[in-house]
């Protein structure tokens, strides 16, 4: 009764793949994210220094 040779599919244990490359229509570089910071933080001390509030 031991001998059968019945095939179980194997488990994932747990691992499975979703779609790891996921493709978006706007692609940006961490560069371009620092850049973009960069000239928002100069922007906005820029504003603060010309155009003071009170």
């Amino acid at each position: 009764m031991a001998d059968s040779n019945i095939s179980m599919p194997g488990a994932f244990g747990g691992l499975i793949r979703y779609d790891e490359e996921y493709q978006s229509k706007f692609m940006i570089s961490p560069t371009q994210v620092i850049i973009f910071v960069v000239l928002v933080m100069l922007f906005v001390i820029f504003m603060k220094m010309f155009f003071p509030i009170g």
